[in-house]
């Protein structure tokens, strides 16, 4: 068993080694004899449904979504690419900054002043972390490619700027229908967009930023040290506002940054109590128990004590399905939209877990764990 290493910097434990990509599950579809024929009912084998939410209309919608990602972000694919390059600037930005020329603002100002900019390209929530080695990958598994390399990044680029992008609250409620299928797609693209814009603006500060999607490092550990929300179930993060309807991007750099911190609000404790994204999980891939230190098969990081998903079980699902599947999400009693007796809930979870089994009761019996069917979405926009 790996041991942990227990990071008081951060306020939870941090592994004992890096994760090699190569594992991740969507990269093992390309690797892994086990899994090709999933990736080929997932990836290849379409085949469209007269259902509301599975037609080539529906299928259409879902890949126009993530056209940004897959045309010209490649965040899912590789990284120091297209969006996410790590040093690109266009030329026409060159005569404006001598080599070292750098814009001076104390770490306070320099901080206000980068998530001020982040906001504006459409960061929902962004905090900083300080970047753990660990947390970035040991190897990268390139799918342009099926090349297998080391990743490092500047040894100086020690923090990290952690953006979050909102995703559509009705569309999610479909899932797992090619409506969901979008709000997700949309996420992908706008988070190369967000990651790239940011980049640009520090690289024209005078620092080095290096843009990230899901390449590069582990995105929830570092939502998590950015105050960004908690771990799950589940094994997504959850924030105080979005749940965990979110998806994340960052920006590695060397920019004089004061960092956030670990901002617990009573996440962990609620999920202790409420099983309702295991009960509904389709492929029976989170688990109903308690936390480990042990994962299911290689796509986990063991070592820490948590909830470890079963990624062969739930990538088994999206092929049978032939689309994504965000059910978790959409289950979650954190998932709502802000609203006063939602807020009010929310707060109380804060301060308590006595009234979390309540909560979940509550939850099921107003219906919330219920799909909408993906027609209200074409019928009410």
């Amino acid at each position: 068993m790996s041991e942990t290493i227990q990071a008081t910097d951060y306020g939870f434990p941090v592994p004992a080694f890096r994760f090699d990509q190569k594992n991740e599950m969507f990269k093992r579809s390309r690797w892994d004899e086990k899994m090709q024929v999933l990736k080929v009912r997932f990836y290849e084998d379409i085949k469209y449904r007269e259902d509301i939410g599975y037609r080539k209309l529906d299928y259409a919608f879902r890949n126009a979504s993530w056209n940004l990602e897959w045309g010209f972000g490649f965040g899912v694919s590789q990284s120091n690419a297209g969006l996410y390059s790590w040093d690109e600037m266009p030329a026409k930005w060159h005569h404006y900054l001598e080599v070292g020329d750098v814009v001076r603002e104390s770490p306070e100002e320099m901080t206000q002043t980068i998530k001020k900019v982040a906001q504006f390209f459409g960061a929902d929530l962004v905090g900083v972390s300080k970047v753990h080695p660990n947390w970035i990958y040991s190897h990268e598994f390139n799918t342009q490619t099926n090349e297998h390399y080391p990743i490092e990044i500047p040894e100086e680029c020690d923090k990290a700027l952690v953006m979050a992008i909102e995703m559509d609250y009705q569309a999610i409620r479909s899932s797992p229908t090619g409506v969901a299928g979008a709000a997700t797609g949309f996420g992908y693209s706008m988070m190369a967009f967000l990651a790239n814009a940011v980049s640009a603006f520090i690289r024209g500060l005078g620092y080095q930023a290096i843009p990230s999607g899901n390449d590069t490092a582990l995105s929830i550990p570092l939502a998590m040290a950015a105050g960004l929300g908690e771990g799950s179930r589940m094994g997504l993060l959850v924030t105080e506002k979005f749940g965990p309807r979110v998806r994340l991007c960052k920006v590695f750099t060397d920019a004089p940054l004061l960092c956030d911190s670990y901002h617990p609000f009573g996440v962990v404790e609620f999920c202790k109590d409420c099983q309702v994204c295991a009960i509904n999980c389709p492929s029976h891939a989170i688990p109903q128990n308690g936390m480990t230190t042990e994962g299911w098969n290689i796509s986990n990081q063991p070592g820490v004590r948590k909830w470890y998903v079963n990624a062969e079980r739930c990538f088994a699902f999206w092929a049978k399905n032939r689309m994504d599947c965000t059910d978790c999400v959409r289950v979650c009693p954190f998932n709502k939209p802000p609203g006063l007796l939602h807020d009010l809930v929310r707060a109380v979870i804060r301060r308590t877990n006595l009234f979390n089994r309540s909560f979940v009761w509550m939850d099921g019996l107003l219906g919330y764990n219920k799909p909408i069917p993906a027609a209200s979405f074409w019928d009410n926009h």
